[in-house]
């Protein structure tokens, strides 16, 4: 499995982005696509999933509320819709694939887009 993650930028607290990642290869064995974060000196973060075949959804608490997630099963689409953003998301977002369920344990997901930068500015 491939994974194209893309829709990071610069954004102003308080606003928006829609970050998305593409899948492609043998998605069939996909179980559960998620997102998660990284900020300078920090451990990667979960911050959503998605059972691919189930579609059930669940966010971080640090999150709820203002992100969602959402696929697109004709083209093996996934999205993060982030509203009312603030500085302290300022991270790489990965999202990453698991062949075995929509776990919150990044150590579940046996594949990783390379990665795009949010950057939020108060």
């Amino acid at each position: 499995v491939q994974l194209q993650a893309c829709g990071g930028g610069l954004v102003q607290a308080g606003g928006s982005l829609r970050l998305s990642c593409a899948a492609s290869g043998r998605t069939f064995s996909m179980l559960a696509v998620g997102w998660f974060r990284q900020a300078p000196g920090k451990e990667r973060e979960f911050v959503a999933v998605m059972g691919w075949i189930s579609g059930s959804a669940t966010t971080a608490d640090s999150v709820k509320g203002r992100f969602g997630i959402s696929r697109d099963s004709a083209t093996n689409t996934v999205y993060l819709q982030m509203n009312n953003l603030k500085p302290e998301d300022t991270a790489v977002y990965f999202c990453a694939a698991s062949d075995s369920g929509p776990y919150s344990n990044a150590q579940k997901y046996e594949y990783w887009g390379q990665g795009t930068q949010v950057t939020v500015s108060s």
